[in-house]
Parts: structure tokens; sequence; C-alpha cells
């Protein structure tokens, strides 16, 4: 017996600091190897199983320390019933606030305007003229639409005559809510190139996309009621960190 433990021993001794050693980087050099085309960005343990974590492009996957093969979809822990996966992606996905280029938005304010929002949005997209219907009844908000024109050929022509017009607030509320496009055509220096450079920079990839004050992104139209929520959170959020 004494045998048989000592050997059980020398083996778990042998075994445990291979696994402990993978150096995640080793992981990414293979994964590039293997998956050439594949932005592969970072490797990490994932904390759960023998998983380790590879975002790429924006995504998550999940391979293992030979990365012979690449797991697709989310983590669940059912101990907290959070989606893991879905609170990683917010993380690695989340703009710094302050770091957007409010110089080449549209400043809109309505009550006390203590609460921030930017959007970044597309004169031609349906989900954003549902939002933007839904989202006049919100007070106490300071929003910054940044022009996204990656819908159509004219969404150019049209975001440009929103930003050139005399109150390029009151002519995107009337666009998004009433239909209705300045009847001028936009002859200024619109930032439309420089939006565009810094949401591919920052993987935006649709429109509608809500970025709040702590940083976390939402891709599509949200409902009014997850929307202050989101709001709520963010503000919990920003105070815990001060």
């Amino acid at each position: 017996m004494k045998i048989t433990a000592f050997v059980a021993a020398l083996a778990a001794a042998a075994i445990l600091p291979l696994h402990a050693q993978v150096d995640p980087n080793a992981i990414k050099a293979e994964l590039r190897k293997k998956l050439p085309e594949a932005p592969v960005e970072t490797v990490r343990k994932a904390g759960y199983g023998n998983l380790y974590e590879v975002v790429a492009g924006g995504e998550i996957f999940y391979t293992d320390d030979k990365a012979s093969f690449l797991l697709l979809g989310p983590i669940v822990d059912l101990k907290t019933k959070q989606n893991v996966t879905e609170q990683r992606l917010a993380q690695i996905n989340a703009i710094d606030f302050k770091s957007l280029p409010f110089d080449r938005a549209i400043k809109i304010v309505r009550g006390n305007g203590s609460r921030k929002l930017a959007l970044f949005e597309d004169p031609n997209c349906g989900y954003c003229k549902r939002f933007e219907r839904d989202f006049q009844g919100v007070t106490d908000v300071t929003a910054y639409v940044f022009l996204y024109p990656i819908l159509a050929p004219d969404s150019v022509d049209k975001s440009k005559a929103i930003w050139c017009s005399a109150d390029p607030g009151k002519a995107w509320i009337d666009a998004m809510v009433h239909d209705k496009l300045p009847a001028t055509e936009g002859t200024c220096a619109a930032p439309l190139e420089k939006n565009i450079a810094f949401g591919q920079q920052k993987r935006i990839r649709g429109t509608p996309t809500l970025v709040f004050e702590d940083g976390e992104r939402i891709p599509g139209a949200v409902s009014m009621a997850d929307l202050e929520k989101r709001f709520a959170e963010a503000k919990a959020k920003l105070a815990s960190s001060k």
C-alpha cells in the first residue's frame, strides 16, 4: 500500500506541473498556425474545466491546452446561473466613454441631462427609428448621436444633410421620428469618415449600437424598460468605482 501510494504521489507530481506550466501564448501560436485567417487576440485560462478562453474578432471561443478543438457557445455557471461568456464579452467590448470623440456627435439634452448615452446610428436604420421614437419619452438624459452611415449608399447624403443643418439635433429627430429630412443638401465638412473609422476600430458592426457611461455597449435596439435598467446599473457601477 505504501509503495502504491508513493507511486501515485510521484505520478501526480509529474502531471500537475505540466498543466500548471501551459503558456497561453503557446496556445495562441498553435491556433494561429492552424487557423491563420482567425484574428486571435488573447488566450487565457477560462476557469472552467481545463478550457482556455480565446478572444478573436471581438468574439469568445474555447479550446484546450493543445488547441486541438474550438468550442463555440456560452458557458453558464450553474451555481450562480450567470452567463459567463456574455459577461466577458461585455468586458472585452467595453468602450471608455470619456474617450469618445464627442465633437463628432450630435448632442441632445433633455431634462437635467444627468444620464449619458452614446448612440451610433444610421438614418436609414429602421431599428434606430423605432428606438428613437420610443426614446423621446425618456428624460434627464444627454444623448450623443454619432452619425454612422453604413447601411445604404444614400446614408452618407442623409447624414451630411442632418449634420450640416442649422439645428442638427432637431434635424435628427425630424428625420428619425417624423421621417422628414432637411430640405438643403449637406455641404459642410461632416465627420462621417472619421466616425466610421472609429467604429470599425471599436468593432461596431451594426446600428443602433448603444454605449453607456460605464463603458458597456449594447448592439441593437432595446426596450425603454431595459434602457432604464441599464442606466441604473451604469450609475451603480460608476458609484462603486469611486
